[in-house]
C-alpha cells in the first residue's frame, strides 16, 4: 500500500498461538467498514510457540494489509509497543492486545470521537480479572493519577487511540508493562487534549496473560522513577476537555 492508511493498529503478541489468527482476522473484520484503508502491524515479541508460523501465513494470505515485526528475543511488552509504533504509518494509531479479551468494533464510537482531541483512552468494563488484581489495578490507577496530576480510570487498559502526531512525538523509553502509564503520563503533560471511552472486556479463551507477581513491585518502582525524573523537570497541566473532568 502506497497511501498513507486512516488507521493503524497495533497488536503485540508473545506466544499468542490460539488467538493470534483470530485476533488478525478479527481486527480486519472490524475496522475494514469503519475507515477507507488500514494496516495491521503485529509485534511478535519473540515468541517461542507457533505464533510466527502463523504470523507467516497471514501475512502471505491477507498482503501489505498485515505488517510483522520481528523480535528474535523477548524484549519486553513495552518495546514490543514501541516497535509496533515505529513500524505504523497511519494517520491514527490504535493498539490493544492478541487476547482477543476486547471487541475491536468498539472503534466504530472510538474513530467519531476523535474531533477535538488528540486520544481516547479506554477503561474497561466489567473486567475479567481476579479480585486482587484488580485491587492492585484500582489503589495503582488512584495512586498514579494523584501522582500526576491527573484523573483517569484505567490507566493499564490496552485499548487506547491516538493521532499520529500526538503519540509519535511522546519520548517513550519504558521497555515493559509501565508504558501504559508512561505514554498517558506524556501525553498529558505534553498538554494534549484526550478523552475516556469505556469498553466491555472479555474472558481470555486460550493461552495465559503474560503479567506475573513481580511485574507489581517493577511497575510500581517505576511509577516512582518517572514521578522523581518529571519533578526534576518543571509540572504539568491538566488537559481533559470540559466535560470529561
Amino acid at each position: 500500500m502506497s497511501s498513507v492508511p486512516d488507521l493503524s493498529v497495533v497488536l503485540p503478541a508473545l506466544n499468542e498461538e490460539g488467538n493470534i489468527e483470530r485476533a488478525v482476522r478479527n481486527a480486519a473484520a472490524s475496522v475494514g467498514p469503519l475507515v477507507s484503508s488500514y494496516e495491521i502491524v503485529v509485534v511478535d515479541d519473540g515468541s517461542r510457540d507457533e505464533t510466527p508460523s502463523i504470523l507467516e501465513r497471514l501475512a502471505s494470505e491477507m498482503g501489505p494489509r498485515v505488517n510483522v515485526v520481528t523480535h528474535e528475543t523477548n524484549l519486553g511488552y513495552g518495546r514490543a509497543l514501541r516497535s509496533g509504533f515505529a513500524g505504523s504509518r497511519g494517520r491514527l494509531i490504535f493498539y490493544t492486545d492478541a487476547d482477543n479479551q476486547f471487541d475491536l468494533g468498539e472503534l466504530a464510537g472510538f474513530l467519531p470521537a476523535m474531533d477535538g482531541v488528540d486520544a481516547i483512552l479506554g477503561y474497561r468494563e466489567g473486567r475479567q480479572d481476579g479480585k486482587f488484581r484488580k485491587l492492585v489495578s484500582n489503589g495503582y490507577n488512584g495512586l498514579a493519577s494523584l501522582a500526576f496530576g491527573m484523573r483517569v480510570r484505567d490507566l493499564n487498559c490496552s485499548f487506547k487511540l491516538f493521532r499520529r502526531e500526538a503519540l509519535t512525538s511522546l519520548p517513550l523509553s519504558e521497555d515493559y508493562f509501565f508504558i501504559d502509564t508512561e505514554i498517558v503520563v506524556l501525553l498529558h503533560r505534553a498538554g494534549y487534549r484526550y478523552r475516556e471511552a469505556g469498553v466491555p472486556h472479555y474472558p481470555r479463551t486460550s493461552g495465559q496473560s503474560t503479567v506475573g507477581p513481580m511485574d507489581v513491585p517493577v511497575t510500581f518502582l517505576s511509577l516512582m522513577r518517572l514521578w522523581a525524573k518529571l519533578r526534576l523537570f518543571g509540572s504539568g497541566k491538566s488537559t481533559l476537555p470540559a466535560d470529561d473532568r
